[in-house]
Formats: C-alpha cells, structure tokens, sequence
C-alpha cells in the first residue's frame, strides 16, 4: 500500500543513482530486512525520503500530512521517517553521536533517544549503502568520506550493516 502510495505521488518518475526513487526505497527496505531490522524499520526503509530529505530534497508528501503517512504505515514507522527526513545534516551529523539533532523543517533542536538514534543511524547506513553500490562516480568521490562518517557511528548500527560498510 505505501508503495503505490509513493509512486502516485511521483517517486515512480524521480530519478535517483540506480534508478528511480522508488526503486532506492525498495532497496533501502531490502538491505534493512536483510540486517533483519523489525518491521517497523523496514517500513520506515521504504519510506524514508517521503518528506524529501537534506540530502534529496524531492519531497512526495508535505510535513502537513504525516496523519496520511502514519494511516499507510503505522505511528512507529512514520516517526522514524519523519525524524530521518527532518534531519538537519550538518548540525546534527557532527552532534549525532550526542544524540542532539535540529530539524530542518521547524528549526528545533532536540534529543532524541537511543532507540531513535540506532533507528537513524541504520536507515542512513542502507540509504547511503545503496546509493554508493548504484554509482561508481558518488562512490569514486565519497566512499572514504562515508567510511569515516558512518564508521564513527558503527555503535549504534547493527552488525549486518557494519559488515556492508566495510565491504564499500
């Protein structure tokens, strides 16, 4: 259901590396049921660029209208989407590890708790994962910084998607 949800709202048609975007969220989901992420997370995988996102700004589904992301995919799911397409990179990349995050859309900075924070942490490993295996030229320019990045958060990520980084 959430995935026609999305390709009626565009993501069918939005180029993204390997593809469309909706092709990325099936992959993002794939790679987390493949770490064996509880399903909540992996819908939240499927979902997770609904809002747009810092790093794609293409948004299918307005902030406003969380009450019909969560009809489609549950209060859990659609809390870790909302969090992840919210994020503030470059604030919050640097703080990540403190837990601390701004939100893009209003502006706050808040702390999020540890379960959020592994929740974030492993949607960024399989997003930024699947993005680097589809385009040889992002992953010629950014692998070693992403090695970096996500390496010094490998704590809060489970061990399936450690082991994926480190076959980058």
């Amino acid at each position: 259901m959430i995935e026609e949800f999305l390709a009626a709202r565009g993501a069918r048609e939005l180029a993204h590396p390997g593809g469309t975007l909706l092709a990325h969220l099936g992959r993002t989901r794939d790679a987390l049921t493949a770490w064996g992420a509880r399903p909540a997370l992996q819908l939240a995988g499927l979902a997770h660029a609904a809002y747009g996102t810092d790093g794609f700004p293409h948004a299918l589904v307005s902030p406003h209208e969380r009450p019909v992301v969560v009809d489609l995919i549950g209060v859990e799911a659609e809390s870790i989407v909302y969090a992840y397409c919210a994020l503030d990179r470059d604030f919050s990349y640097p703080r990540l590890l403190t837990g601390v995050v701004r939100d893009r859309f209003t502006g706050a900075s808040t702390q999020v708790d540890g379960g959020l924070l592994r929740d974030i942490v492993e949607i960024t490993y399989a997003n930024e994962l699947d993005v680097m295996a589809q385009s040889p030229l992002l992953r010629r320019r950014h692998a070693a910084e992403l090695r970096l990045r996500l390496g010094s958060w490998s704590a809060y990520a489970s061990l399936p998607a450690v082991e994926a980084l480190e076959r980058l």
